[in-house]
């Protein structure tokens, strides 16, 4: 009996071979589902100055290029000021192993407490961009992270949807939502990212990648 399978393959990839991969628009943001830009825009000179005025100010983070991941709390809750380890991680839910089946981690967070910017950092930019944001949304949690070079984050999902601000970028950090997959350029832009659905952030870069990511409280948190 004839193998056709081997004649569709062949046929196939010859199809395949004479289309050319777009090479040029993975330098750009893409929107899709699950993440869109905003009308909100921030200076990028003015952000990234506000960085070295906070790392200047807080050591928390240590030396962002040779962490695979770290975090500096912007906001506080203003009745237990002192942020503590599950304040900077918080429930998330993920499917570690080849089961495939979904496990939760670490304990809820309610971000509608966390409305007060931390003092420390008053009369940067950054209290700008938190008044900003507040004006139009119900913020929680506003942390400045960042990805060390070649790094990934878990492929897991939130209780509620993230503000994504890049402040340094680099062509290989990608943000992934879902199926969708692009690149945020550092260039002042703010983006709406729904983490409850499944997503990760990596960067296959030779720099750093540092965003502000903003919760967005309200009644967005699951418990399934």
């Amino acid at each position: 009996m004839r193998d056709t399978t081997i004649e569709n393959d062949r046929q196939a990839l010859s199809q395949w071979l004479t289309e050319r991969p777009d090479t040029t628009s993975v330098a750009n943001f893409v929107s899709g589902p699950g993440i869109s830009k905003l009308s909100l825009r921030f200076d990028i000179t003015r952000l990234r100055e506000a960085l070295d005025q906070c790392l200047a100010r807080h050591d928390f983070m240590g030396d962002m290029q040779a962490q695979g991941f770290a975090a500096l709390p912007l906001t506080r809750n203003p009745d237990m000021p002192n942020i503590s380890a599950n304040d900077l991680s918080g429930r998330y839910w993920l499917r570690p192993d080849d089961s495939y089946q979904e496990v939760v981690r670490e304990e809820p967070v309610d971000e509608a407490l966390f409305s007060e910017f931390d003092p420390l950092f008053a009369d940067t930019y950054f209290e700008q961009v938190h008044a900003a944001l507040s004006a139009r949304f119900t913020v929680g949690r506003m942390r400045v992270l960042s990805k060390g070079v070649y790094n990934c984050n878990s492929w897991h999902r939130d209780p509620e949807p993230r503000i994504h601000i890049p402040i340094i970028s680099n062509p290989g950090a990608l943000f992934v939502v879902n199926h969708h997959v692009t690149h945020l350029p550092a260039d002042g832009s703010a983006y709406f990212t729904d983490t409850r659905g499944y997503h990760t952030g990596l960067n296959g870069g030779e720099h750093r990648r540092v965003h502000i990511v903003a919760a967005v409280a309200k009644s967005y948190q699951t418990d399934h």
